[in-house]
């Protein structure tokens, strides 16, 4: 990636999660490595891991469902999270949609397991010895979800590019979540319906 040491790229590998902790001021940039791969997204206080990242809290507290530069991602008790500090892509992430469950692909079809965001998320957390007791909504970055004038969604692929980023600044010590969502059964993750890597970098 032009500008980027490669060395510095950790990844999110496709279909599966990893968490990142983060002390208040740090940034973490959040690559779409290929431009089509969505990122359900969660950040938990350090502290109180009790304290997590609430969609509907961020959409009351900002006044809108999609978020920009300056704006920030606060938690259930109204704290700033994550402020957002840079976004190289057009800015369209959802807020709106669940994370994909295995009774997601259930209903879709699937007979066997299927990976999903809300199992990445756990995952990913005991990876770090951590626990949580349900899923929250996500961040879906990168995620096209457009509303239409009739009040209903659709899912449409990302509207990003390769190597197009979101930094977002730790307004307090946090341990963050990414799953690189599995999603093979719509356009969410472009056209072609394939989950791909995507990189992120801590800094600071």
């Amino acid at each position: 990636m032009p500008g980027l040491d490669p060395s510095a790229l950790e990844v999110v590998p496709a279909r599966h999660g990893k968490a990142v902790p983060l002390a208040r001021g740090q940034t973490v940039k959040v690559i779409n490595t290929h431009g089509t791969q969505v990122l359900d997204t969660w950040s938990f206080g350090r502290d109180d891991m009790r304290e997590f990242m609430s969609m509907e809290h961020s959409r009351s507290f900002n006044s809108k469902i999609m978020l920009g530069v300056g704006d920030s991602y606060v938690s259930e008790r109204r704290r700033p999270m994550l402020k957002v500090i840079e976004d190289t892509s057009p800015g369209i992430h959802d807020t709106l949609l669940c994370a994909c469950n295995r009774y997601i692909y259930e209903e879709q079809g699937c007979r066997e397991y299927h990976r999903n965001c809300a199992d990445n998320l756990h995952e990913a957390l005991s990876a770090l010895g951590c626990t949580f007791p349900f899923t929250p909504g996500p961040l879906n970055l990168f995620m096209n979800i457009p509303v239409d004038p009739d009040h209903s969604i659709r899912r449409l692929p990302p509207a990003s590019r390769a190597g197009d980023f979101v930094r977002l600044r730790a307004e307090m010590d946090l341990v963050v979540v990414f799953s690189a969502c599995p999603q093979d059964m719509s356009p969410i993750n472009g056209d072609a319906k394939t989950p791909r890597d995507a990189h992120y970098v801590v800094e600071g």
